[in-house]
């Protein structure tokens, strides 16, 4: 039996999973590691947590299942996109990374717009400067942090620093590279213009690949740590909606999936380039060669229910020791408990800035209706509410274009909830369906490196073979009735709040 490994470098933690040819996971293991928040909208994470997790995950799988070192033959990356990894000449982080998540860097924004107009950046990126993005947190670095950048020679991915620590290589893939803002998107290669146009050196980047192409193998004295052989095959990986629609078999023409981990996203396949107007969805390259993707959705997903877990349900928590159950049964419980509409309460997730539909660093989160009647219940069902309005927003984005989804897939914590699914059958206004194999990233990080490593032949037939789904939810036609209206006085309030949340946001530079 031939086996693979996949590595999924998320938020929260690194999931590393080890699967044979038959698409079986023999072990799995994961390593949760913080989030620092050193300012408002601020997000980092040390590079050597990562490290850490992985290679003890790595040693953990390898152990657990008792295989052969010499019949692991492929490892492939999925990891958290837009996070600027800077490394000085020694190879070693010159500073925490500034994640996916992060705001700081609006200003920078601007300045991209004055450098070149937002019609050439749609036209070469795909997508309109974004501050979440890697491109525009370089320029925050390189203005407010100089002496630092100058000692930096390597820009990286988050999962591409751990390929460099796993084997020495600088390399990305075509997924991750779309969302760092430099990569010419339809012809899947780093823009020269908008590398000289934002005076940034090409030498600090590494080589893109398609997801699946070799990029090379295990440092020998990885391999000793890990237990696995030194000729072990590393593929380039894919970003991480990238890997989890390979991982949900999403991977042919409109096939689609929902996924809510501590953001959320509504992911798209699409087998030729469509530019999205005005910019409401990301478009980027896929793992599926040749292919694109269309995403979005709201940046505090499962974010806002820990959030909101940690600040205000510690009785909940305690019940769920008491009872020897999990919190999370609590909150679905909870929430099944409330009709839909929460009692006329309505949550803005927006509680680290947005980037879809509404790409905009400044606003914030938000309940609107909170009357004396509300409790614990209410507010949480209106949080997976909040949400599943954004990605319904984005969903609706496609419909307008005619890419009309019949069937979602779904996968992440938040999809383990069946009152959420529920919720999004009825705002999505279609099927929704389970998959057996709920690793999502981890395992389509697997399929890839089974391509290449020749385990599988291609990635399309080999998902058709591994991946099965069932049908979990089904649209209520009163519900869909109900959240219609709900819906429509979502979007009215952000654009009614919009310009609050500027001001607000701005507060404190205006008392200075």
């Amino acid at each position: 039996m031939e086996y693979v490994i996949g590595i999924d470098i998320g938020t929260s933690a690194t999931k590393t999973l080890l699967m044979d040819s038959d698409g079986e996971i023999t072990a799995q293991a994961s390593r949760e590691y913080p989030l620092y928040q050193p300012g408002n909208g601020w997000a980092e994470q040390e590079p050597e947590d990562w490290s850490r997790a992985v290679l003890e995950t790595l040693k953990e799988v390898t152990e657990k299942s008792g295989v052969g070192e010499e019949e692991i033959k492929g490892i492939g990356f999925s990891g958290q996109m837009h996070g600027l990894v800077m490394l000085d000449g020694a190879g070693k982080p010159l500073r925490r990374s500034i994640i996916w998540c992060d705001q700081r860097s609006s200003a920078q924004v601007e300045e991209m717009l004055g450098l070149m107009p937002l019609e050439k950046w749609m036209e070469i990126t795909a997508n309109p400067p974004i501050a979440a993005w890697t491109a525009a947190k370089i320029l925050w670095v390189k203005e407010n942090e100089p002496e630092l950048y100058r000692k930096c020679r390597h820009i990286l991915l988050p999962k591409d620093y751990i390929r460099y620590i796993l084997t020495g290589e600088f390399a990305t893939d075509v997924s991750d590279a779309s969302g760092m803002q430099l990569l010419d998107v339809k012809n899947r290669r780093w823009s020269q213009e908008v590398l000289k146009t934002l005076d940034i050196d090409p030498a600090l980047l590494g080589k893109v690949y398609e997801s699946q192409e070799v990029t090379g193998t295990l440092l020998p004295e990885i391999a000793k740590k890990c237990g696995l052989a030194p000729g072990v095959k590393v593929v380039a990986g894919a970003a991480d909606n990238a890997a989890a629609a390979v991982g949900t078999g999403v991977v042919l023409d409109k096939e689609a999936f929902t996924t809510i981990g501590t953001s959320a996203i509504v992911y798209t396949h699409l087998d030729h380039f469509t530019r999205i107007p005005d910019g409401g969805l990301h478009v980027c390259c896929c793992a599926v060669p040749g292919g694109y993707f269309t995403m979005g959705g709201p940046q505090a997903a499962g974010l806002s229910l820990e959030w909101f877990k940690d600040a205000f349900c510690r009785d909940m928590e305690e019940e769920a020791e008491r009872a020897g159950t999990d919190i999370y049964t609590l909150i679905n419980e909870a929430a099944a408990g409330i009709e839909p509409g929460s009692g006329r309460l309505i949550y803005l997730p927006y509680l680290m800035g947005e980037r879809t539909p509404h790409m905009n660093p400044k606003c914030r989160g938000a309940f609107v209706g909170l009357n004396t009647i509300h409790g614990k219940a209410h507010m949480l069902r209106a949080i997976m509410e909040g949400i599943t309005y954004s990605l319904a927003d984005c969903n609706n984005i496609l419909k307008g274009l005619g890419n009309t989804v019949t069937s979602m897939r779904v996968c992440g914590g938040g999809c383990k909830s069946r009152v959420w699914r529920q919720i999004m059958a009825d705002l999505y206004e279609c099927e929704i369906r389970t998959l057996k194999q709920e690793e999502g990233p981890a395992y389509g990080a697997a399929i890839l490196a089974g391509v290449g490593a020749g385990v599988f032949d291609n990635v399309v037939d080999t998902c058709r073979k591994l991946i099965s789904t069932s049908l979990a939810e089904t649209p209520i036609p009163r519900e869909v009735r109900r959240y219609r209206n709900y819906h429509r006085l979502y979007d009215r309030l952000y654009e009614d709040m919009k310009t609050d949340f500027g001001l607000l946001y701005d507060l404190e530079n205006l008392e200075e």
